[in-house]
């Protein structure tokens, strides 16, 4: 007799819960001084603040290959803290990074945002 197996449950929408969402920051930056100054910045009090506008966790990747980069995964437990975050704080904080390593500095930044399944 065959048994069933049932599909491990996930935390997605398949189940009626609100999705955990990916959110990805990446600089491109001109040189290892300018590295050394973002993450100097990030670990100084940006991941911080981006943890207490909603996110649960984070982590810092230097991205391998040419040119410099560096990518920031942030988690949020659910869309809706993901969408406070980037109605309360985000603006801030991305000013903040702007000012910092905006235009003359040769620093470019690429947003991502996904639905964790």
């Amino acid at each position: 007799m065959a048994s069933r197996i049932d599909p491990i449950p996930r935390r997605g929408t398949l189940v009626g819960m609100s999705s955990r969402i990916f959110y990805a920051v990446t600089a491109t930056l001109p040189d290892e001084a300018t590295l050394c100054e973002y993450i100097a910045w990030l670990e100084g009090g940006h991941v911080e603040a981006v943890i207490k506008g909603g996110a649960h966790s984070v982590m810092i990747v230097r991205l391998e290959g040419e040119p410099v980069r560096i990518e920031t995964q942030y988690i949020f437990s659910t869309r809706e803290r993901f969408e406070q975050y980037e109605q309360k704080h985000a603006p801030a904080l991305r000013a903040d990074g702007m000012q910092r390593f905006g235009s003359g500095r040769g620093v470019s930044f690429e947003r991502r945002v996904g639905e964790i399944v």
